[in-house]
């Protein structure tokens, strides 16, 4: 089931305010860290501009967010090496988005690309 008007709007200030964070202004010619709401999921990715200079961005998952409406929580997802997603067994779930988001930012694993 899609996401709400209202948990659209509280994740993409969450998300907006986290990406703005993590890479300073200066750098955003060559990294930007964004993200895409889709339905039920929020994925978190880094992009960086093609070597060539062809002004294409190259992109890299960074984590995945998936809402389960049933239970009412968040599963948080990591890429593999085969750019599949697997799920974070540190904290697999959790009802606060913002939750899971510190996880990705302490990347205690080392399983988020950032």
């Amino acid at each position: 089931m899609p996401l709400s008007e209202f948990e659209i709007k509280r994740v993409d200030k969450l998300f907006t305010a986290y990406c703005e964070r993590k890479v300073p202004g200066h750098l955003r010619d060559y990294l930007r860290l964004e993200y895409h709401i889709r339905h039920d999921e929020v994925s978190l990715f880094e992009s960086r501009p093609h070597l060539q200079g062809s002004g294409e961005w190259i992109s890299t998952r960074v984590a995945c967010f998936r809402k389960d409406e049933e239970a009412g929580s968040w599963q948080l997802f990591w890429a593999d090496r085969d750019n599949q997603w697997q799920p974070y067994s540190s904290l697999p779930f959790h009802r606060d988005i913002e939750r899971l988001l510190q996880a990705v930012e302490k990347n205690e694993s080392g399983v988020f690309m950032e």
